[in-house]
């Protein structure tokens, strides 16, 4: 039995904005979910409704073991912290392959940039690459995971 204590101290984290993965099994089918925020919180379900009821449920009991063993709950950070900018020196050598390379697929170096990073990020880590496109809007591959905030 939970203590109101924890209970209402459980139902504030609940309805905190933390950020939630849904990938996609090709192989098997189904959904793995995650919330990074909450480290080792994930689950699984046959579909995308069922994998997110799954990590609400799994998300819930992660937050109440952690009051009640007295170990801190990270909040999620806010969307805001992050720009989308920021400055990186590189040689001269590496800058004029860039702008080459941009103008061979006939996009700003700024898109470039960012595809090529967002690429990268992706294959390194497993997740879906995500980029701002020349109007802004997210660019991504259709077979990677999909990212949602509850």
């Amino acid at each position: 039995m939970v203590s109101d204590s924890v209970a209402r101290e459980v139902e504030r984290y609940m309805a905190l904005p933390y950020r939630i993965e849904l990938i996609p099994d090709p192989e098997d089918g189904g959904y793995a979910v995650a919330i990074p925020n909450l480290p080792g919180c994930l689950s699984q379900g046959d579909t995308a409704d069922e994998a997110i009821e799954m990590i609400r449920d799994a998300q819930r009991l992660w937050i109440e073991a952690a009051i009640e063993d007295g170990r801190p709950v990270p909040e999620p950070r806010p969307i805001d912290e992050y720009s989308g900018k920021f400055n990186v020196r590189v040689p001269r050598r590496v800058h004029r392959a860039l702008t080459q390379a941009a103008r061979d697929e006939g996009v700003s170096l700024n898109l470039f940039v960012a595809s090529t990073l967002a690429e990268a990020v992706g294959q390194r880590t497993g997740r879906r690459p995500v980029a701002q496109g020349g109007n802004g809007d997210a660019v991504a591959s259709p077979t990677t995971a999909a990212v949602t905030t509850v």
